[in-house]
């Protein structure tokens, strides 16, 4: 069985410009990003899906250094990045994932991976139903499923965000994976530079290796800095795009 990981960044970004490359722990968000993912037990490869902008080099190097594949592709047209990333692997399974997410916990992407197995469906998600903190986010379907959304998706929000086609064409079977404690509130993802000062924080109080559950507690007793980055909204890129299509 073949589990393929495809990660995707950027240097360009509206909010936060260059994020990826910002310093967190001991090298960059995406270092620590890619450590995080190497140590799932389930995936066989990594792939991490740039654009080819002149300075998408750097996260080509990045990359590199760390023992995994760089594949560049379209910057808008991320679906297509996705589909020609893996195309010549042809993997069984890809497990989609983004590098604004530095904390993404191995052990959440691995109980995602075996929950969809079990289950036998197309695709598989943690974020459908949010239940753990955003930058926990991560989706696994077939290689088939992700072929007939590189055909099929016609909208924006559908090449820009690469599976909605997939969650909601009702082509394909679909898993919800949800947790009775629900820390969908906490914002652990990068997307400006508040998000930027907590994971700072987080990483300098709790470490880079530590579990989600270890940041849900600090911030717990720590309200302060919870709050600052807890005024915005989950998915906003992808409300974007929505809000365009029409």
């Amino acid at each position: 069985m073949n589990i393929v990981a495809i990660t995707q960044a950027r240097i360009s970004s509206s909010r936060l410009p260059g994020k990826v490359l910002k310093p967190l722990g001991s090298k960059t968000v995406l270092d620590l990003h890619l450590k995080r993912i190497k140590q799932s037990r389930f995936i066989n490869s990594i792939i991490v899906a740039t654009t080819e902008e002149p300075d998408s080099t750097i996260i080509e190097q990045i990359a590199l250094n760390n023992n995994t594949i760089c594949f560049h592709g379209s910057l808008d047209d991320v679906l297509d990045r996705f589909y020609k990333a893996c195309e010549g692997m042809k993997p069984d399974y890809v497990v989609r994932l983004t590098s604004d997410c530095p904390l993404i916990d191995p052990e959440y992407i691995d109980d995602l991976i075996q929950k969809y197995l079990q289950s036998k469906k197309d695709y598989g998600s943690n974020c459908l139903n949010p239940t753990l903190p955003d930058g926990m986010d991560a989706e696994i379907f077939t290689f088939s499923a992700l072929k007939n959304a590189w055909i099929g998706a016609v909208k924006k929000s559908e090449r820009e965000h690469v599976t909605p086609f997939i969650r909601e064409s009702g082509q394909f079977s679909v898993l919800s994976v949800e947790y009775e404690n629900d820390w969908s509130k906490y914002r652990l993802t990068l997307d400006t530079l508040e998000d930027y000062e907590l994971l700072k924080i987080l990483v300098s109080e709790c470490g880079e290796d530590a579990p989600v559950k270890t940041y849900v507690d600090f911030l717990n007793d720590h309200q302060d800095i919870l709050k600052i980055n807890s005024k915005f909204e989950r998915n906003e890129g992808y409300t974007k795009s929505l809000n365009e299509d029409s």
